[in-house]
Order: C-alpha cells, then sequence, then structure tokens
C-alpha cells in the first residue's frame, strides 16, 4: 500500500463524519457570506447606499479604481500615484489575473460583479482550505476547526478583501512545518509575506522554540526559504516597475492613524498623526519582546500556535490603522492557540459589534445624512466598537499568556499532546544550555 494510502486510511478517513461536517459549516457560512453582499450584487457598488446596505467590498470598488477594468495589469498600469494598487506583490498579481479572467474591457456593472462573483468564489476556496488544514493541525480535536467555518469575521469580510490568501498561504506553511518539513514551510510563508505582512511574524515564534530547543539549524533552514522566496516574488517588480511597487511600502509608512486603531480613538483626544505612529511601531516592539521573554522564560516550552497568535494579536492591536478584515488572520490562530468556543464567542459578538458602526460611519462620511441625533449615535457606536474590539483581543490575548504560564490550562496539551505544530521541535526537551525556563519553573526567576 502506497504511503498516501497509509496516511488516508490512518488520518482523514477515520475522521470523514468530522471533515463531511466542517464541509457543510463552511458551505453555510459562505451563504451567509454571500447574502450579506446581495444588495450590493443586486443594485450595485455606489456611494453611500453601499455602506448603508453593509456591503461594501474592495473587488468591485478596486476593479473600476485601480485600472483592472481596463485590464491593466498591477505595477504597470502607468497611473497617477493615487490610482495604483497599494498591495503587496503576490496580492495585487491574485487582483490582475482574476480581472484578465473576465470577458470584455472596460467598466460595467456586469463586469464588475463578474469580477465580485469570481473573487467571492476563490475566496471561498481558500475558507474551505483553511478549515481543513485547522483541523488537520489538531488531530484530538478537529471539530474545533468548526469555530473558523462559521465565524461572523470571516462571513462578514471574506468578500471585504483578499486576505484570507494570505492567511491559506501562511496556514499550509504551518501545516508543513508540523510535518518536518521546514523549507517548504519557509517556502509558504514566504508568499504569505508576499501577500500580507502577517505572515512573515511567524519567524519570530519558530525562533523562540527553535532556541528552547536548541534546533537553530530549522530556524536557519526556515527563515532562509522565507526570505528566499519573498525575494523571487517582489524583485522582479521592484526591478521592472519600482515606483508602483513600492507603493504598499510607501503607502504604509504615509498613511495616517485611522480605521478603528486605538491610535485613531487616543487621536481624538489630540496629538499629531506622526506622534502616534511612532507610538504605534514602539508599541509592537515592546510587545514582540514581551513576548520573546514570555516564550523564552516559561517553565514549558510554548506552543508555536500560541506565540504565533500572541504576535499577530500584537500588530493588529498596535498598528495604525484595523480595517475589519484583519479579524481573519487571527481566527485559525486562535483556533490553533485555545480552542475555547466560549471566548471565541464573545470576541467575535465585539468584532460584530464594531463592524457595523464602521459602514455606517463611512456611509456619513459619503454624504448619508440621519440627522445631528443619529449621526451622534452613530459615531458613539463607532467609538464603543474600536473600543470593544480592542478589549477582547487584549482579553484573549492574556488568556493565552495564562495559558503559557500555567500549561495545565492548556486544553490542547490537556489531550496529551506536546506541540502539533511543533514539527521538528515537537517532544524534544528544552536545550541543556538554557538555564532561564529552570529558575522561574522553580520559582527563582
Amino acid at each position: 500500500m502506497s504511503s498516501f494510502a497509509t496516511r488516508f486510511r490512518t488520518g482523514l478517513w477515520p475522521q470523514r463524519p468530522v471533515v463531511l461536517g466542517l464541509i457543510a459549516l463552511t458551505v453555510l457560512g459562505w451563504v451567509l457570506a454571500f447574502l450579506a453582499r446581495e444588495q450590493c450584487r443586486l443594485h450595485g457598488w455606489e456611494g453611500a447606499a453601499q455602506f448603508q446596505g453593509l456591503c461594501y467590498s474592495d473587488y468591485a470598488h478596486l476593479f473600476g479604481e485601480r485600472g483592472l477594468a481596463d485590464r491593466l495589469f498591477p505595477f504597470y498600469t502607468g497611473l497617477p500615484p493615487e490610482q495604483t494598487m497599494e498591495y503587496p506583490a503576490l496580492l495585487a498579481v491574485i487582483t490582475g489575473l482574476t480581472s484578465w479572467a473576465i470577458p470584455g474591457t472596460g467598466f460595467t456593472g456586469a463586469r464588475q460583479l463578474a469580477y465580485f462573483d469570481l473573487n467571492t468564489l476563490l475566496s471561498f476556496g481558500c475558507w474551505l482550505a483553511i478549515v481543513l488544514l485547522v483541523a488537520a493541525l489538531m488531530p484530538k480535536r478537529p471539530q474545533a476547526a468548526a469555530m473558523v467555518a462559521i465565524a461572523p469575521g470571516i462571513i462578514l469580510n471574506a468578500s471585504l478583501n483578499w486576505d484570507l490568501w494570505a492567511v491559506l498561504f501562511m496556514m499550509i506553511g504551518l501545516w508543513c512545518f508540523a510535518k518536518k518539513r521546514p523549507v517548504l514551510a519557509g517556502v509558504f510563508l514566504g508568499l504569505g509575506a508576499a501577500a500580507k505582512l502577517f505572515p512573515f511574524f511567524a519567524l519570530g515564534a519558530v525562533l523562540v522554540v527553535c532556541w528552547r530547543t536548541g534546533k537553530w539549524s530549522v530556524f536557519a533552514r526556515t527563515t532562509s526559504a522565507v526570505i528566499v522566496t519573498w525575494l523571487v516574488v517582489n524583485v522582479p517588480f521592484a526591478l521592472t516597475a519600482y515606483t508602483e511597487w513600492s507603493r504598499f511600502y510607501t503607502f504604509s509608512g504615509d498613511r495616517p492613524v485611522s480605521f478603528s486603531s486605538i491610535w485613531l480613538a487616543v487621536s481624538w483626544i489630540g496629538g499629531s498623526g506622526a506622534f502616534y505612529g511612532i507610538l504605534a511601531n514602539a508599541s509592537f516592539a515592546l510587545l514582540c519582546l514581551g513576548i520573546a521573554w514570555l516564550g523564552l522564560s516559561a517553565g514549558r516550552r510554548p506552543r508555536l500556535a500560541q506565540l504565533i497568535f500572541l504576535i499577530v494579536a500584537a500588530f493588529v492591536l498596535t498598528n495604525k490603522v484595523y480595517s475589519p478584515q484583519f479579524v481573519m488572520w487571527l481566527i485559525p490562530l486562535y483556533v490553533l492557540a485555545r480552542p475555547r468556543w466560549k471566548a471565541f464567542g464573545w470576541w467575535m459578538a465585539a468584532e460584530v459589534f464594531h463592524w457595523i458602526p464602521v459602514w455606517l460611519n463611512l456611509a456619513i462620511i459619503n454624504g448619508a445624512d440621519y440627522g445631528a441625533v443619529g449621526n451622534g449615535v452613530v459615531f458613539a457606536w463607532y467609538g464603543a466598537g474600536i473600543a470593544a474590539h480592542s478589549v477582547a483581543l487584549i482579553i484573549l490575548g492574556v488568556q493565552v499568556v495564562r495559558d503559557v504560564r500555567d500549561p495545565r490550562r492548556d486544553v490542547v496539551r490537556v489531550d496529551g499532546v506536546d506541540d502539533p505544530l511543533g514539527g521538528p521541535v515537537d517532544l524534544l526537551p528544552d536545550a541543556a544550555a538554557w538555564p532561564m525556563a529552570r529558575r522561574v519553573a522553580s520559582g527563582r526567576g
């Protein structure tokens, strides 16, 4: 019997009821996501109405605004800077290739709808693959992947932007690492980093677990593969279309604090945008140092998913901008780090509470008027939503930290496993040269 058939019979086949259930739940989630955009599908994406209908999508907006309708490939459009694609290279390539798949040329409502539907269908493929990968990475409790299948944060945002592609590449990379293929893991993490920045942060977690186990060669191979892959994707565009390729990096550096970040809420009190930008970067750096100390000092080596979740959550929390789709980065990581339904439910409730006034506020900015009282209610709701999603994420982070400090609280390790994502470091003891963990564990740290 082939090794593939053996793995199928001993791995996937016994779990077929769970797998079929996860597929069914993901299909249900996708149907709900599709229906959530139905008003715009029927009436178009125009003005304040698309925000009032809670159905705005970057798929539809950028199709007409970035030259995609005219078959101009990203980075080679010749358009003014404000109309060039402000996305990393791989995501820009995906937007361009999918636009070429739409028959005809020029902007029409029918072609815009076709472009939206195509990208929505592809996002469903990413979503389903992510659900199955999460299940595969949790062999003792694959049913926990149901949280990803029906997560309101994904249902509401799957058709908003292309971020699920980056999440998929990251999850494939983590699956490869779990299967003791660090180079291949680095390739997919590199593809993820070429689509969005956050998959790159997984290397910080890999560094910690490799440091704890003395597996420096694993870290070196993973990191080298990430860097080489990122360069292979980006260098051709950097050499041939530097101005438009670099738009993502200049835009990210220059944009002011905005869109639901904690710094936006704080800036309403006063202060310059540049100051809050510096504060955001400094806060993220300090949190990363704290997470590194946590990982290196914990009495038992943290699981890889716990560290990655904390790093990405720190980035999302301290970033100058919090776009609604950012929650999709965190959902699979949270399920892998701490698969608890109750906390997950409260978090999703906070995200939905925040998500609605985001669009109502944008409707007001784009000309909608609910009267003085109505506009004030929306603005207050928006501010409360920023606080809600920020506090919810902080609570989740604190809970994961507590699980790291006391592994008896870790629902994954209670199942009798060490680190399902650990791969080359799973079940390994800490390196003898590392004394801090022993001091902390014995009460002397």
